[in-house]
């Protein structure tokens, strides 16, 4: 593994360029045989930005001793990309997003909870865990969930909020009942326009009368076969961390939609309001601006399918490979449209790519494993890139994509860096 850049340091691709390639090797501690083909705007990995070849000592949490914390009121952890290589992501990898603190279990004991369904329909249901495992099918399903924020600190000029890089996503494998089947036996009236997903988190001022998140989806999406009110994970209760003992999954769409410690579902007859519903949140502009421009809330609109994307997860970043031996590079893709059709990779920073194998999903929504044999000619520093196309033939961006205020839906390539030796 390559000694990291020191933090503060600033590089440029102008500089590296009129600097040539020996400069850019004393900078990386070896050859760039591609640097010419190096896209405008971008420095290669080892040079850009906070260090992503080596875990950088972050204080972490230690029942998941693996995140890197991003805070702690609320809580908030993200993955490295290299722990995601599992097929199914364990609990000790799953991102955590929190919007409040923890509910109060003492108040809201697991053993006595309820969810209910009411507003827009015929006939309001109260269900416990049991309710749901008596009343209707109970399914197993690999599904990845995604924060629409994933990415974020790579935006310029930032966003506010949770710096996230590559890490919050993850696919576990779900078990619960379709959010349609406990839809269906309430009755959802010909007004319903949207849902409204309400939980017991405490907001961070402490003030009762105040809600940490409460999003929703429309009605048409809530009805898909593919979304899931859940009460395991992996084959266990859920984590405390991850909605325990109750939550939804609303694959494909932004994480928020998928209320964890789920206490009521609630049908409305226009488009919820909740909070983090309105103004700029999971929003995007209707048009495409500027970097750092100003856009009025009115033309914020609201996120629904998250975009393709993909992830190597082996091997770690800054790892050596000898020179014309043949190695692995696999990881994920996903898109929030459906199946990815198309998976591809390159070491020449784009002028050139390889297809590499890519797995079906398991069902849909689940996310699908990809793998290349790579083999590297000449001694130096390289890059693997890795671009997915979705089923609409949208293909990752190689630099971060449309900037807007939030710092949303980066779907951006990625990439690590590879020294032959």
């Amino acid at each position: 593994m390559s000694k990291s850049v020191a933090k503060g340091s600033k590089f440029s691709r102008r500089n590296l360029l009129k600097w040539g390639a020996g400069s850019a090797a004393l900078m990386l501690g070896a050859e760039v045989p591609f640097l010419a083909n190096m896209p405008k705007g971008l420095l290669p990995i080892a040079l850009a930005g906070e260090d992503e070849i080596m875990l950088d000592g972050e204080e972490l949490i230690a029942a998941r001793p693996a995140m890197t914390v991003l805070n702690r009121r609320p809580i908030n952890m993200e993955a490295t990309a290299h722990i995601l290589d599992d097929a199914v992501t364990p609990a000790s990898s799953l991102f955590v997003r929190n919007n409040g603190m923890l509910p109060d279990y003492d108040e809201h004991p697991a053993a006595d909870w309820t969810l209910t369904i009411d507003g827009e329909v015929d006939t309001p249901l109260t269900l416990t865990v049991a309710d749901l495992k008596r009343d209707f099918e109970v399914v197993k399903k690999r599904l990845w969930i995604e924060c629409g924020g994933n990415g974020r600190k790579y935006y310029e000029p930032g966003a506010s909020g949770n710096q996230w890089s590559l890490g919050a996503v993850g696919c576990p494998e779900w078990t619960g009942v379709r959010l349609k089947d406990v839809l269906a036996k309430a009755g959802v009236k010909d007004t319903a326009v949207y849902t409204a997903h309400h939980s017991i988190d405490a907001h961070l001022s402490g003030d009762p009368e105040k809600v940490p998140i409460s999003r929703g989806v429309p009605i048409d999406k809530a009805m898909g076969e593919e979304n899931l009110i859940v009460f395991e994970m992996n084959g266990e209760a859920l984590p405390v961390l991850n909605g325990y003992p109750m939550r939804l999954i609303v694959p494909g769409w932004p994480g928020s939609c998928s209320q964890k410690w789920l206490k009521r579902i609630q049908i409305r007859d226009k488009v919820h309001d909740g909070t983090k519903m309105t103004g700029s949140a999971y929003r995007m502009p209707a048009y495409p601006v500027s970097p750092g421009t100003e856009v009025p809330k009115e033309d914020m609109v609201i996120i629904h399918e998250m975009p393709v994307k993909s992830l190597v997860t082996f091997p770690v970043t800054g790892s050596r490979t000898a020179v014309g031996e043949s190695f692995e590079v696999r990881g994920h893709a996903w898109s929030g449209q459906g199946d990815v059709k198309h998976m591809q990779v390159s070491v020449d920073f784009g002028a050139t790519w390889q297809d590499a194998v890519l797995d079906a999903p398991s069902n849909k929504f689940a996310w699908q494993q990809w793998r290349a044999n790579i083999t590297l000619d000449e001694a130096g520093y390289y890059e693997v890139w890795a671009r997915a196309t979705d089923n609409t033939g949208t293909a990752q961006p190689n630099v971060v994509p449309g900037w807007n205020p939030k710092g949303y839906l980066n779907n951006m390539q990625h990439r690590i860096a590879v020294f032959a030796v």
